[in-house]
């Protein structure tokens, strides 16, 4: 027994029997961590700690790799790329964060770490990030820019809808759209709207509509739920899926409160899948309000325009009136003024001032004294009656210049003969 102590200490045979309990029988690495790892996971059930994140490393294959630390402690954490895809975005370094995991031993290392599920920040501190990185995307992209929105067809026939067959939101799309107008084809493109795999299957819904391209509308949406059963309506895929779309959009995501990127590139966001329905049918009931409402405005803007034009035309009768009235009148004063003029011209006029017109006995009048010669026989018109007359003799004025004043001064009734 001295020289076995000397040597070291040997168990016993009974000893020897158990893996690792002698040279001989010495366990592999492996086996170590791994009964480590099994071990530790058996005595630790998953649960939630609170820390800080520290040396946050994202790895190209999908896994993250961080320290969840606080004043006195840290530990080593990793998110598998299966998990981490669950998680809306990546923590930053000094952010606090609560981690869903089980503690556990990585054999290929022999590290002790903790394998986090669920990630979730102080606040809503990864959701903002989330919903903070893919807008700016999207915005850079220039898919929120107000000119890209498109008006609604006033009267669309058919209408794609993008939801889950088995959704509330579905039976109020449904039942919205009949009572609004019976005339409405409804197509409903199926979808999941939340969970494992809902991105996928929403733009894998919006290609079908695509391809098929027989809608002049489309409903994209859901009902009410919680902010992780929204997220796929966030996911920068179908965001930019939906934008592409091809004929006009509208997002219902949610309730009125609830904004998602899917709203955001829409052409217009409804609160609520039936206040969408309400956007996209135009009601019968409203049309025939609107049209009667219509009709009575025409009448009543025909009536106004038929007095006014009444009320014109007096107006102009009237203006006409007046003016033909002054036209009337100048013409009548032109008249007058005329016949002034032809009266002080007239032969009767000149007769009755004491002058006398010669004439033959036939009524050619003698105006010169050639015409004249002895013995000729006329008629002396006067003013008031004829004279018959004979010439005697034939006589040529002394000059002209005192013709006038012999004219003037000559007694109007004197005979001639």
């Amino acid at each position: 027994m001295a020289t076995g102590r000397a040597s070291g200490y040997r168990p016993t045979a009974a000893a020897d029997a158990s893996p690792g309990s002698s040279p001989e029988s010495a366990i592999a690495v492996q086996t170590l961590t791994t009964a480590a790892r099994d071990l530790i996971e058996g005595a630790f059930p998953a649960l939630w700690v609170r820390g800080e994140v520290s040396n946050f490393k994202a790895h190209r294959n999908g896994h993250w790799y961080f320290s969840l630390k606080d004043e006195q402690a840290q530990i080593n954490c990793v998110i598998w790329s299966s998990a981490a895809r669950r998680i809306p975005a990546p923590p930053d370094d000094g952010m606090q964060v609560s981690a869903l995991g089980q503690m556990t031993v990585w054999p290929v290392r022999g590290d002790l770490q903790f394998s986090v599920r669920a990630l979730e920040a102080a606040g809503d501190g990864l959701w903002r990030k989330a919903l903070e990185q893919t807008r700016a995307r999207l915005e850079k992209d220039g898919l929120l820019d107000p000119s890209r929105k498109r008006p609604l067809p006033t009267f669309p026939r058919r209408i794609a809808v993008i939801t889950s067959p088995d959704g509330a939101a579905m039976h109020d799309i449904i039942t919205v759209t009949r009572t609004r107008s019976a005339d409405v084809e409804l197509v409903i493109i199926p979808a999941k709207v939340q969970g494992e795999g809902a991105p996928e299957s929403l733009v894998a819904a919006l290609a079908q509509l695509g391809q098929w391209g027989g809608a002049d509308l489309l409903i994209i949406g859901r009902g009410g739920g919680s902010r992780e059963d929204l997220w796929a309506f966030n996911d920068e895929r179908v965001a930019r899926a939906l934008a592409a779309c091809a004929i006009p959009t509208v997002s219902a995501v949610g309730h009125e409160t609830d904004i998602s990127m899917c709203d955001l590139v829409a052409d217009v966001r409804a609160a609520t899948p039936s206040a969408a329905a309400e956007l996209a049918v135009p009601s019968r009931r409203e049309l025939v309000a609107r049209v009667d409402a219509l009709a009575k405005r025409l009448a009543t803007a025909a009536t106004r325009r038929e007095e006014r034009a009444v009320s014109a035309l007096n107006q102009v009768r009237k203006r006409l009136g007046m003016a033909a009235q002054r036209v009337v009148e100048r013409r009548y004063s032109q008249l007058e003024r005329l016949a002034g003029q032809l009266d002080a011209l007239s032969p009767l006029n000149t007769l009755a001032r004491g002058f006398a017109v010669a004439r033959t006995p036939g009524g050619a009048t003698l105006s010169s004294r050639e015409q004249f010669v002895p013995g000729t026989a006329f008629d002396l018109w006067l003013r008031d009656g004829i004279v018959a007359a004979t010439a005697n003799a034939v006589r040529t004025l002394p000059d002209s210049q005192n013709s006038a004043d012999r004219m003037r001064s000559a007694t109007p009734n004197t005979p001639l003969s």
